[in-house]
């Protein structure tokens, strides 16, 4: 560990005594930068000589670079829910996409809007959007600025992802609207994430390589916020940490992306902190110790001045760079997103030099002289083994356990996931009722599925249907009998309207896993459209009855039910959703419609008349012919004139 010991201990001084005062203006601004899916090993300042990070390498300058920092998950909103809490996933409990945050787990915007702050997130694609994918996250921001929930951009850009510049522009427009108090502001840059597409010139610059391209271009936006933060002298006084949330395999152990595996080439991640400055000349330090992103929040806290909960209590990072000796600390890591595709969840821990993966096929490595993750040298009764298996059980990590992913995510929001290259909450959600996670196959075993699948998902979210059902394909060659690939199948062929075959995939799926509600909703589209009203009411009646809510589901149930003859059974459905969802709009037109036929039109009006200011040209025509019927004539007119507004081009 090299440090520049009396110019960081004299700004850790100041810090302390004026973050005393953390409820004043004085208050220093504190800004959190994570860029998504950032290896340090393709960092300029980290040893890669073949990149140009100049922003990062500039804060690398003016304070401190930890150069053995690591995430406790290679998962987006897994991963910041940790660096925003200070907890472990097993801990906070968001293992899976959708999971919301404990009310009882405080955030680092609580805390600090608890002292004072003013306090803003600024987010770069879906995956962290508070209302969907990574609910709770929001929680203690005065702004979040989540994706527009009724946009209608049908490309990737502006639906599921903001380039980076985009999510800094919008930061400093609103840093300019609130200029006097401290303020905390989490700015999150994306762009590292596949599919790899760098705009020019950096596209240009590395097209061969465009992972590089992209951090690249996410090191311009950082550096026009820099630049943005001196020109208002808000940078010197500031306390600024920019760190990854996870990496990307790149190929190392055959893992394309990330996600499934707990290698360094995901784990490790870099970690810039950048202090206060009251004082020149500035010199750079380098930290050289062993530590979790889980650190980050009490470190902050320990900087400020500000009592930290008990769950985080004593484990500041603020010896590690004021001259002391820095230490190893134990750094833990997780993944339960296996388990969506039935493959087992993965443990590591990383302690004295060595680093032990609880798998199915246990690994052991000597990382000190095996960087790579090479050669495994597990055996079961091996001391370090039995130490760190040890540890792995100890209070700090629960037992491994099955996701309690969101079941009744909305098709929209699995569409907007898959479209970032993840298989959606709905997708694997019986995978992970087993009894023993042990009994499931090592990701090792099936990585090239893995690939195969996520780079079906990105051709199919980039309209090239036909190169996914090859590969997907490929993934049934290997495992005939895999869900996943019989899904993703299954819904490209219901698009092109090869129904049969749409709904012979999702048997498939649902031979595998019979209380698959998603599989089963499918199925009963596809048997609809080929006019098989039996068999669509049974796999609809299987959907509904795995799982609670399916809304789409009860809809459709009614209108076979209707299409047999079962009007009470199809009015039944629709109350069903209305009383889950009053506002929802097919089972409002669905039940008007069968209201209007019996000519009971006062139940119309009590049906649509409380919906009327937000309703749908539909329902307006339907509510004005009730009242026109019960002779309502003024009634019927002010709905006309609605109606006329609702029709009017924008």
């Amino acid at each position: 560990m090299r440090i520049a010991g009396a110019w960081i201990a004299g700004f850790v001084m100041a810090v302390s005594v004026s973050s005393a005062k953390a409820v004043t203006a004085s208050a220093p601004d504190v800004y959190l930068i994570t860029i998504d899916t950032l290896r340090a090993d393709h960092v300029h300042c980290y040893g890669d000589d073949q990149i140009q990070t100049p922003a990062l390498d500039s804060i690398a300058q003016d304070g401190i670079r930890f150069t053995q920092a690591f995430t406790p998950s290679p998962i987006t909103n897994t991963a910041h829910t940790s660096i925003l809490t200070g907890l472990l996933p097993s801990v906070h409990g968001v293992t899976d996409f959708g999971i919301p945050l404990a009310k009882t787990i405080p955030t680092w915007a609580e805390l600090l809007k608890q002292n004072g702050y003013e306090t803003a997130a600024f987010i770069g694609a879906v995956i962290l959007d508070s209302r969907t994918l990574a609910p709770g996250l929001d929680r203690g921001f005065d702004y979040y600025d989540n994706f527009p929930s009724d946009s209608s951009e049908s490309k990737h850009w502006g639906r599921v992802e903001r380039r980076g510049y985009d999510v800094v522009h919008r930061a400093e427009a609103w840093m300019d609207g609130h200029p006097t108090k401290p303020r905390f502001v989490w700015v999150h840059l994306y762009d590292p994430h596949d599919p790899y597409e760098p705009p020019p010139p950096f596209a240009q610059i590395y097209k061969d390589r465009l992972y590089d391209g992209e951090i690249a271009y996410a090191d311009g936006a950082l550096g026009h916020l820099l630049k943005y933060l001196k020109r208002q002298n808000r940078y010197n006084p500031a306390l600024v940490v920019v760190v990854g949330d996870h990496g990307e395999g790149l190929g190392e152990h055959g893992e394309q992306t990330h996600g499934i595996f707990l290698y360094d080439a995901t784990t490790h991640v870099p970690l810039l902190i950048k202090l206060p400055q009251t004082a020149s000349p500035r010199a750079p330090a380098v930290v050289g110790a062993q530590v979790p992103t889980t650190d980050i929040l009490p470190t902050v806290l320990d900087l400020l001045d500000i009592a930290a909960p008990a769950g985080l209590a004593n484990r500041s990072l603020r010896s590690d760079f004021v001259g002391a000796k820095g230490n190893d600390r134990v750094v833990f890591g997780e993944t339960d997103y296996p388990l969506r595709f039935g493959w087992a969840p993965l443990r590591a821990v990383r302690s004295g030099g060595f680093k032990f993966i609880e798998a199915p096929r246990p690994e052991l490595y000597d990382v000190g002289k095996d960087p790579g993750e090479l050669d495994n040298e597990y055996e079961p009764w091996n001391p370090t083994v039995q130490h760190l298996r040890a540890e792995l059980s100890s209070s700090a990590m629960r037992p491994p356990r099955a996701s309690a992913s969101s079941g009744a995510a909305s098709s929209k929001t699995l569409n907007e996931l898959r479209a970032l290259g993840y298989l959606g909450p709905a997708d694997a959600k019986s995978s992970t009722n087993v009894p023993e996670l042990s009994s499931l196959p090592d990701p090792k075993d099936k990585i090239e599925e893995q690939n195969l699948l996520h780079s079906a998902m990105m051709s199919a979210d980039q309209g090239h249907s036909q190169d996914a059902r090859v590969l997907l394909e490929k993934v049934l060659q290997l495992d005939p009998d895999s869900s996943a690939a019989l899904r993703q199948l299954g819904e490209l062929e219901y698009k092109a309207g090869e129904y049969r075959r749409a709904a012979d995939h999702f048997s498939g799926v649902r031979k595998a896993h019979p209380d698959d509600a998603s599989a089963a909703l499918y199925q009963g589209k596809a048997l609809d459209k080929l006019g098989d009203e039996q068999g669509a009411r049974s796999a609809l009646e299987a959907a509904v009855t795995s799982s609670d809510g399916q809304l789409d589901a009860r809809v459709l149930l009614a209108h076979v039910d209707l299409k047999l003859g079962e009007r009470s059974a199809a009015e039944d459905q629709f109350d069903a959703v209305l009383l889950l969802d009053p506002a929802n709009h097919d089972a409002l037109l669905g039940l008007a419609q069968e209201e209007l036929k019996e000519k009971r039109f006062a139940k119309v009006v009590d049906l649509l008349g409380p919906q009327v200011k937000d309703a749908s040209a539909e329902l307006l025509q339907l509510l004005m012919q009730a009242y026109v019927s019960l002779g309502r004539a003024a009634d019927a007119e002010k709905v006309r004139a609605q109606l006329r507004t609702a029709q009017r081009p924008r």
